[in-house]
């Protein structure tokens, strides 16, 4: 029996300087997801830029957090739009969001995908087993949970590309499972999935 499929998923959201941040105000700005296969291998990248809606103008904070300018989001699909293309990449490449476990660096990103549903109005497309890998890569590593730069840097893994940005991110998260479980997706597919609402 085939390893399922693992969707490392990342998403970059509005924000705002401290005082002034309200997370359930937050739209995803940009998604960015590593598909996977059941050796660990990469069978598929995505990126995509998300126009947000309820605040359509980006924060200085934001963009110096993330690098994303209001030039890269302006021209973007809204995010009905832009999961609805993540979707129908899954469906080509692994037969939809539900034949493929969803995986994060924490729970927030669960959250805030079915943040945007909600305000778009449409169906969360994943199963609900998410994995929560950075409980599962810090269980592995034997240290408390901590933020994907400090879990590579225990790893001995370099830092590539820019950080907080969705797609890079998704990238160094898919080289930490490679090197944590080199025999594949299968004992990683044990951990417990996150609880519901679990941030």
């Amino acid at each position: 029996m085939s390893t399922r499929m693992l969707l490392v998923l990342d998403l970059e959201a509005t924000c705002w300087p401290r005082g002034e941040h309200v997370q359930a105000e937050m739209e995803t700005i940009e998604i960015g997801a590593v598909l996977l296969g059941g050796g660990g291998e990469t069978a598929g990248e995505f990126q995509s830029f998300v126009r947000p809606r309820r605040h359509p103008r980006l924060s200085d904070f934001c963009t110096q957090l993330t690098s994303i300018r209001q030039a890269d989001v302006d021209p973007a699909p809204v995010f009905k739009e832009a999961l609805g293309s993540l979707c129908r990449w899954l469906e080509e490449r692994a037969g939809g969001p539900t034949a493929v476990r969803l995986a994060s660096w924490g729970a927030y990103d669960r959250g805030q995908l079915e943040r945007d549903c909600g305000w778009a109005g449409i169906d969360y497309p994943f199963a609900a087993d998410h994995l929560n890998l950075k409980h599962a890569a810090s269980a592995k590593l034997g240290i408390r949970p901590v933020g994907m730069a400090q879990a590579l840097e225990r790893a001995q893994l370099p830092l590539e590309g820019t950080h907080h940005r969705a797609l890079d991110d998704v990238r160094n998260m898919a080289r930490l499972v490679r090197h944590l479980w080199p025999e594949g997706l299968a004992e990683l597919h044990l951990y417990p999935a996150t609880p519901p609402r679990g941030f």
